[in-house]
């Protein structure tokens, strides 16, 4: 890392694979609150920053577990696998690879009094920046940001201005920015009210002449200040890719719900539903969906962890990791609705997991970056054109 000087927070004993199992108690217990308040509670807020939750793609240097990608993505679908809310919240705080981003002073800016900064996170360009002394005043409004109640930082896209219009780094190429604000230099509207990831605090950020440092406004596409190979790995591509995990968690929480409801369920027939043929049939094509999906998923994102040892991570590779990400989207939203139509009518009431598990897995498939466009990308990339997007 380029002369940091941070003090050397040591690295947590917990096995990172070990964090949301050790906080199941906690979560499940929190459902309830979460649902009604629609954010993250505070206190299971402060046990995830405890547990090191948000130190999966921090560098070692800062206390961090510098997580590959497979390794990361299976901590986030266990998440999925107990609450899909709390999990979402992890991947979208999960920001710890801003440290390479980041020039050395505004590492120190963010990290330099909290080993554990929870940093919400808004990728649409909606912002507007104009260029101050040492560094920008921002304003725009970013809808849809999770975790943004529980956070210390939120990091919000925006558009360099020059005169009337975009500053440009290139012919065409606006001179996009990620802008690190204190959560409390910015207001926060109570927007998200929705029918399922209530527990997300998914509302609406406005910021109005916010002044922001130089060192806290980095090109997203810029290049790593530590070599090695996590942060060789584009920023967007760490960024974007936890959500897929976190759906597949989902998808195979409802199977293990109907399983444990099949052994009660009774059935037109005067069978139990785990006597019945059409739900072996069901839950064993279920299992082979997600298994198949999370097979897709990992293989791909192993093949970047290697371009990156190599040193390289190509446009073919992400084409390649954004295609199994929308896969997954595809296949968890599938596998839920058939569980939850296996469910019969118990799949209907609060309370039961099924109603809960269809509500939130749907929200959460709807998110832009599970969309089957990216499908296109891939495939463009596969027969030699350009990936046809600015960004993926």
């Amino acid at each position: 890392m380029d002369t940091v000087t941070l003090p050397a927070y040591p690295r947590l004993s917990i096995d990172p694979l070990a964090i949301a199992e050790s906080l199941r108690a906690d979560i499940e217990a929190s459902v309830a609150e979460a649902e009604s308040q629609r954010r993250l509670p505070s206190g299971l807020r402060e046990k995830l920053r405890q547990a090191g939750a948000l130190r999966l793609f921090t560098p070692v240097e800062l206390g961090g577990f510098e997580l590959d990608l497979p390794t990361f993505l299976t901590v986030l679908e266990g998440f999925g696998r107990i609450d899909g809310s709390v999990a979402w919240n992890v991947w979208n705080g999960s920001l710890g690879f801003s440290a390479a981003l980041l020039e050395p002073r505004g590492v120190e800016l963010i990290w330099g009094n909290n080993s554990d900064p929870f940093i919400a996170n808004s990728a649409r360009v909606t912002g507007a920046a104009v260029p101050a002394d040492g560094g920008f005043t921002l304003s725009g409004r970013w809808d849809i940001v999770s975790a943004v109640d529980a956070s210390d930082w939120v990091a919000l896209f925006g558009v360099v201005s020059e005169g009337d219009g975009p500053r440009f780094v290139a012919p065409g190429v606006p001179d996009v920015r990620v802008f690190y604000v204190r959560r409390d230099e910015i207001a926060v509207l109570d927007t998200w009210t929705v029918s399922g990831m209530r527990g997300t605090g998914s509302n609406t950020v406005i910021a109005d002449g916010v002044f922001v440092d130089e060192a806290l406004a980095p090109s997203p596409f810029g290049p790593s200040h530590i070599d090695r190979p996590l942060y060789r790995i584009p920023a967007f591509t760490l960024a974007s890719c936890g959500c897929a995990a976190v759906v597949l968690g989902m998808a195979q929480a409802s199977i293990d719900a109907v399983i444990a409801l099949a052994a009660t369920k009774a059935t037109g027939n005067g069978q139990t539903l785990q006597q019945r043929s059409h739900a072996h049939v069901a839950v064993a094509e279920a299992d082979a969906k997600i298994r198949s999906a999370r097979l897709l998923l990992q293989e791909t994102a192993s093949d970047i962890m290697k371009a990156a040892h190599a040193g390289q991570v190509t446009e073919n590779d992400r084409g390649a990791f954004r295609a199994a990400m929308s896969h997954s989207g595809r296949v968890s939203r599938d596998v839920v609705t058939a569980m939850y139509e296996l469910g019969s009518s118990s799949s209907l009431y609060q309370g039961n997991r099924l109603e809960r598990l269809f509500r939130d897995t749907h929200a959460a498939a709807q998110h832009a970056l599970l969309q089957p466009g990216h499908l296109e990308t891939a495939g463009r990339l596969m027969m030699g054109l350009d990936p046809g997007v600015f960004v993926f």
